[in-house]
């Protein structure tokens, strides 16, 4: 079988001379995949997207990375290569970047889980491109244009490392808007989906994802650990599962002997995919769902006087540009006050952020501050970052935290 025509590109990429200023240069030998527009001095005048940036030192003329240019970002050059080892960007480098990638997974597909992200963008080596596996079914997110000159060359090795039978391509707004390319977002190009919903399982657990209108790829791989903790310590145990979405934490605690399960989601239709996810499994617990604003629906429970044995609270981000933090901040204050208070004796709270504006440091504080006002006893039992399939190679690309706080009362 053959990959789509729509992967092939009618663009061929240009090599780029590149000279940076003394900063962007900095940062390009230790490493940092990003360079910025205002740290490029010297350029052809005809770069386009997804041309080759051979990026020179400022002084000693020697080649110091290597890089795709993107036209459309004001992060103008994402990297492939950095530092004075010598590299040939083609076929055989996209490769063993592809099978460096999957080896770091192995070890959790050692476990009962057919679902993993097999590129985390810059932290593979990937710049823009997310490719996540669900059982049989490979999906690649693209966020920017420069990989367009190259899904002919890459599409077939992530296929046959991560042995899919079908490919998915899912579209960034901004791309979605591109013209003069001729994907569409939800294109299937390799292979038959015979539904858009995909079943796949994560540590034992049977979940689904919409692979063509579910948010990025379909699903959220990254809290998958805390969701497996999350299940281990809710048996017997009353749950709350806030921003639930597809009912990630709700099904694992079903799954693992939960009573009840309260999955709250602003979406009807996220809580729907929920009650569905946990019907692909056999539990006992009652399952109910909430429809509205978490921060509203939060403050109506505390009215009522009920709580919970665990509270699990993961919202969207809310820091998407720096202008958003302070304001983000407060709200996970406010989140944490209104967890506490829902919390049971002896309850379990788990915090979550993926804001990655917001510093795991200042998340933590923030919890901290929030739970010591509360007036109760508490312990913080565990902190947890990405799971295995979600390496951090830059400071920037560490984006979730997560903390389990234990009360004492």
């Amino acid at each position: 079988m053959l990959f789509s025509e729509t992967i092939k590109s009618n663009y061929q990429p240009k090599r780029l001379a590149v000279k940076l200023n003394a900063k962007g240069e900095q940062f390009v030998v230790k490493g940092h995949p990003w360079v910025f527009s205002n740290s490029i001095v010297k350029i052809n005048e005809d770069a386009k997207s997804g041309d080759l940036a051979i990026i020179f030192s400022k002084n000693k003329n020697k080649v110091v990375g290597l890089g795709l240019y993107d036209a459309a970002s004001p992060i103008r050059i994402k990297m492939l290569h950095s530092g004075a080892e010598q590299a040939v960007i083609n076929t055989d480098f996209f490769h063993q970047k592809i099978q460096e990638a999957f080896a770091q997974r192995q070890e959790l597909l050692q476990t009962n889980t057919n679902s993993y992200r097999l590129i985390f963008g810059e932290n593979d080596g990937f710049p823009g491109l997310i490719a996540d596996v669900y059982a049989h079914v490979l999906v690649v997110k693209l966020y920017s244009e420069i990989w367009l000159p190259y899904l002919e060359t890459i599409l077939p090795m992530m296929r046959e490392l991560s042995n899919a039978e079908t490919v998915v391509i899912r579209l960034s707004r901004s791309l979605q808007n591109k013209p003069n390319q001729k994907l569409v977002d939800g294109a299937v190009v390799y292979g038959v989906l015979e539904s858009a919903v995909v079943e796949f399982v994560e540590h034992g657990v049977n979940f689904s994802a919409n692979v063509i209108k579910g948010h990025k790829t379909g699903y959220f791989l990254d809290h998958r650990a805390n969701r497996k903790q999350v299940g281990e310590w809710s048996d017997g145990k009353t749950v709350l599962d806030v921003f639930s979405y597809a009912g990630g934490f709700s099904v694992h605690a079903l799954y693992n002997g939960a009573t009840a399960v309260t999955s709250l989601d602003i979406s009807k239709q996220a809580l729907e995919v929920a009650v569905a996810n946990g019907k692909l499994n056999a539990y006992s617990g009652v399952h109910n769902t909430i429809a509205g604003d978490a921060f509203k629906e939060l403050e109506n429970l505390i009215k009522q006087g009920e709580t919970f044995d665990v509270v699990v609270i993961d919202p969207p981000s809310f820091a998407k540009q720096a202008s958003e933090v302070d304001l983000a901040k407060k709200k996970y204050a406010q989140l944490a006050t209104l967890g506490a208070q829902l919390t049971a004796k002896k309850g379990l709270l788990v915090l979550a952020s993926c804001s990655s504006r917001v510093v795991a440091q200042a998340f933590f504080d923030i919890n901290k501050q929030v739970l010591n006002s509360s007036g109760r006893t508490f312990e913080l039992i565990l902190k947890t970052q990405h799971d295995s399939d979600h390496p951090v190679n830059f400071p920037e690309g560490a984006y979730l935290k997560c903390g389990y706080y234990r009360f004492l009362d």
